[in-house]
């Protein structure tokens, strides 16, 4: 079967993933120089995800002044971010723009599996990082006593466990086709394809549960934050006394890295609410929202793991101070991991 659309600029041709093959899925082929732009493009946001979260990964691990929970918290999101950036954009970017999938059934479940598993994890590592901010700015005498080392780290096995379980239950137990098997297999699969199919009860529960109920929670307790924080502010611009305006300064750091958190917050949420709104929708359509603008959707949430580092070098002079130490060489000089980073 061969089709083609034909203008004075591009020309569409619409194959088979497998020429020879029954059952085939049909195959795009777009025209040279937007298949190119498109290598181009996902290639160059690919780059930036893994060197800039493998920086933030270094710095994190390297100095020790940044060894505290919520630090932790940011490297676990970091390192979800950096294998969004090494494992799925990669096969995504060559299923996107070759419209086929080669790499067989197997490895097609296990990219799936990864997908979900990490945005599970990037949602609920940035419900934690919620948390450990609600606690240093509206009780900060309980934080360093219910924040600890400890608390961050069962934090960071709670969500890497759930994560993989939700990700790889999901698609090996085909919990996401329950009950709609037969049209499943008669309808979706074929040879060369490679889609996250879902009945309309498990893309409400999935969009519900990793995307829509953490997202509006998390909202309500940054708005929580910040109104404790006008607050604090208000009380400290009252007094002029020296032991307050040592807690100014305290306070001051705490507001700045919560909002540098919630920009991060926000980020990831305008980044990827398009698609999860085609998502929630597309069981009620027919599931016939077109292949290309679900997958430009998903790289434009994809580019959130893209855009984190760079908030952390907008809002964080430690983090571009850093940046040039490990960028230098210097991070190879003995006593390099003590550095001050918070002095100018």
């Amino acid at each position: 079967m061969d089709f083609s659309m034909n203008s004075s600029h591009t020309q569409i041709d619409i194959t088979l993933c497998y020429e020879y093959l029954n059952g085939s899925c049909h195959k795009v082929v777009y025209p040279m120089f937007l298949r190119v732009s498109f290598y181009l493009v996902f290639s160059l946001v690919v780059i930036l995800t893994v060197l800039g979260n493998l920086f933030v990964i270094i710095t994190i691990l390297h100095f020790k002044q940044l060894h505290m929970p919520t630090n932790y918290l940011i490297l676990s999101l970091a390192v979800t971010d950096l294998l969004l950036g090494v494992l799925f954009m990669p096969p995504n970017m060559l299923r996107f723009v070759e419209t086929c999938w080669y790499f067989g059934t197997l490895f097609c479940k296990v990219h799936n599996s990864v997908s979900i598993m990490l945005s599970t994890s990037s949602i609920i590592n940035l419900s934690f990082i919620s948390i450990d901010r609600y606690y240093a700015v509206c009780h900060p005498l309980l934080y360093h006593s219910k924040i600890t080392s400890f608390v961050t780290v069962i934090m960071i096995s709670i969500c890497w466990s759930v994560s993989t379980v939700a990700g790889f239950g999901t698609i090996f137990l085909d919990l996401n086709i329950l009950g709609v098997e037969e049209f499943y297999y008669e309808n979706v699969v074929c040879e060369g394809g490679c889609v996250v199919f879902e009945s309309a009860p498990a893309s409400i529960a999935s969009a519900v549960l990793s995307f829509y109920f953490p997202g509006v929670v998390m909202l309500c307790i940054y708005m929580k934050i910040f109104r404790v924080a006008q607050k604090q502010a208000k009380s400290i611009q009252d007094s002029k006394s020296a032991k307050n305006n040592i807690k100014s300064m305290l306070n001051k750091e705490q507001r700045k890295a919560t909002k540098t958190l919630a920009v991060v917050l926000g980020v990831f949420l305008s980044l990827w609410t398009p698609f999860f709104v085609c998502y929630i929708t597309k069981p009620f359509i027919g599931h016939s929202v077109s292949p290309v603008v679900l997958g430009m959707l998903a790289w434009i949430g994809l580019m959130n793991s893209t855009c984190n580092p760079i908030v952390y070098a907008f809002f964080y002079k430690w983090f571009r101070k850093a940046f040039r130490i490990i960028l230098s060489g210097k991070i190879f000089q003995p006593g390099s991991s003590r550095t001050d980073l918070f002095s100018n």
